[in-house]
């Protein structure tokens, strides 16, 4: 027990001396400590959430395309959050769930196999290890970030995502990739985010609906409360071809959902 709450201390020591010197600007990353996600600043905004009518393989439930705005600045995780912090949560006592892997090797792979309600255990635990207001983000800042100024599929286009992302006939080499890569596998959009398309789906804060009528057009989460059995997950995973990873492309579970096929998060931090 002795060790525990030395290790601790520890911890939360090299948290409170790292905060000391960060910059929270438009474009600075940081890090609250050396086993925290890296995280950069991203400008507030208005872009165009959902897709047209005429892309192809769109669903009803992104639509109608509305103005949104995002009128704050705020941080974003700059990679999905890995197994090895996941595991620093839980020796730690602050996640309850130890999740498996694929044998495809931890460490720097996306965490998998959590539910949105471990995702928010993560989320609670950082923010009160470091004093910062960490979460997830909201399916407007998701799509926001996703796109990073594009109105096309993906961030970098309409293009097909072979070379750009981790999905299931990406890999440059012509071969089926059947697993998740280490984070940060191919290059960053302009906001410096990795992986926004494939790799894990990434769990947001909303409740999931048929469309977005009635939805804020500001960043807000969308909560309803005969709708929050389903919560909404974005960016599509390793097991999934390119339909699934476009910015404007739906899905979801229920809150308690884990799957070893690619669930897994980002987090945010608001700014005050």
């Amino acid at each position: 027990m002795k060790l525990i709450l030395i290790f601790l201390t520890i911890f939360l020591f090299n948290c409170n001396a790292l905060e000391k010197n960060i910059n929270y600007e438009v474009g600075a990353e940081f890090q609250h400590c050396g086993l925290c996600p890296q995280m950069t600043v991203v400008p507030s905004g208005k872009f165009n959430m959902g897709s047209p009518e005429t892309e192809m393989n769109r669903g009803d439930d992104e639509s109608p395309q509305r103005i949104v705005t995002v009128n704050y600045d705020f941080a974003v995780g700059i990679f999905e959050v890995t197994y090895e912090q996941w595991e620093h949560c839980f020796i730690n006592f602050g996640c309850d769930h130890n999740p498996i892997d694929n044998g495809w090797g931890r460490g720097q792979h996306p965490v998998s196999n959590v539910s949105c309600l471990d995702a928010n255990q993560y989320v609670k635990w950082l923010s009160k290890q470091t004093g910062s207001q960490y979460r997830l983000l909201t399916e407007a800042e998701w799509e926001y970030v996703a796109r990073a100024g594009s109105t096309a599929k993906f961030w970098w286009g309409d293009e097909s995502p072979i070379g750009k992302a981790v999905c299931i006939k990406c890999d440059l080499s012509g071969e089926t990739n059947n697993m998740s890569m280490p984070v940060g596998t191919y290059p960053p959009n302009s906001f410096g985010l990795h992986d926004l398309h494939g790799n894990v789906w990434e769990w947001v804060e909303d409740c999931w609906s048929k469309d977005y009528s009635g939805h804020p057009l500001y960043a807000d989460a969308y909560k309803s409360e005969s709708q929050c059995k389903r919560r909404v997950l974005r960016g599509g995973a390793w097991p999934n071809g390119g339909r699934h990873l476009r910015s404007a492309n739906r899905s979801w579970k229920g809150p308690t959902h884990r799957s070893t096929n690619g669930k897994g998060f980002r987090v945010a931090m608001t700014l005050s």
